[in-house]
C-alpha cells in the first residue's frame, strides 16, 4: 500500500461523486470493454523511485513506444521518434518516444482500471512553445455505451522530466475492491508547442 495520504484522501472524496454519476460500463458490452485486454494482475516495477515516489507501477500497452505505439491511436502528425527519456526507467536498452506536435493527440490501448488502480503518471518533454501545455484526459464509456472524455491533469512542461501523478476518476467507477473498468487515456498538446511523451505507467497502488 502507498502511504500517500493526500492521494488516498482525494480517492476517498472523488469516490461519492463517482458513485451517484451512473458511469459505470457494463461488463459485458462496449467498445471499451471489448477492447480491453490487460485485466489480469499486472507487472509492477518502480520507475519513479529515484524522484521520491516508492509505488509500484503497470506500463500502459507499449506506453514505452518500443514497439511502433501498437494499439495506439494517433492523429494530426503524433508519431514514434528516436530518442528516449531521460533516464531509461523501463530499461537501458529503450530508444524510442512519441512525437505530438501542435494540433495532434495521442490515445492510449485500452486499460483495465479498479479501486487499486488511482493515478497515471509518465514522462514529459516540452521542445517549443512558452504557453503550450499538455493536456491528459480519460475516455471512459457510461452505462448507456457512450464515450465521455473527462481530464485529468496539465503538464506545465520543461525538459524530460517525470509528470506529478494525476488522480484518474474513472477508477472509481467499479466501486468495489477488485472490480475493474476499461478506460483510455488522451495526451494533447494546448496552445501549440511540440511534446514528447514516454513510458506511461498506471500505478496499481501495491509493492512488488
Amino acid at each position: 500500500m502507498r502511504g500517500n495520504a493526500k492521494i488516498r484522501a482525494a480517492v476517498a472524496a472523488l469516490a461519492a461523486t463517482a458513485a451517484s454519476a451512473a458511469l459505470a460500463a457494463p461488463a459485458s458490452a462496449g467498445v471499451l470493454v471489448k477492447s480491453a485486454t490487460d485485466c489480469d494482475a499486472p507487472v509492477a516495477s518502480q520507475p519513479f523511485a529515484r524522484f521520491g515516489d516508492g509505488a509500484s507501477y503497470k506500463l500502459v500497452g507499449d506506453g514505452g513506444f518500443e514497439s511502433g505505439a501498437a494499439g495506439w491511436t494517433l492523429g494530426g502528425g503524433a508519431k514514434v521518434v528516436a530518442g528516449n527519456e531521460a533516464y531509461d526507467v523501463s530499461g537501458a536498452g529503450d530508444g524510442y518516444s512519441l512525437s505530438l506536435p501542435a494540433g495532434s493527440s495521442a490515445t492510449s490501448p485500452t486499460v483495465c482500471v479498479g479501486l487499486e488502480e488511482p493515478t497515471l503518471r509518465l514522462f514529459a518533454c516540452k521542445n517549443s512553445g512558452l504557453l503550450s501545455t499538455m493536456a491528459v484526459s480519460i475516455k471512459v464509456e457510461t452505462s448507456l455505451g457512450l464515450v465521455v472524455t473527462v481530464p485529468i491533469g496539465v503538464d506545465l512542461g520543461g525538459d524530460w522530466h517525470p509528470t506529478l501523478p494525476m488522480i484518474m476518476v474513472g477508477n472509481l467507477l467499479p466501486l468495489l475492491p477488485g472490480d475493474k473498468t476499461p478506460l483510455q487515456f488522451q495526451f494533447t498538446p494546448r496552445l501549440g508547442g511540440r511534446w514528447q511523451i514516454d513510458d506511461v505507467y498506471v500505478d496499481p497502488w501495491r509493492r512488488i
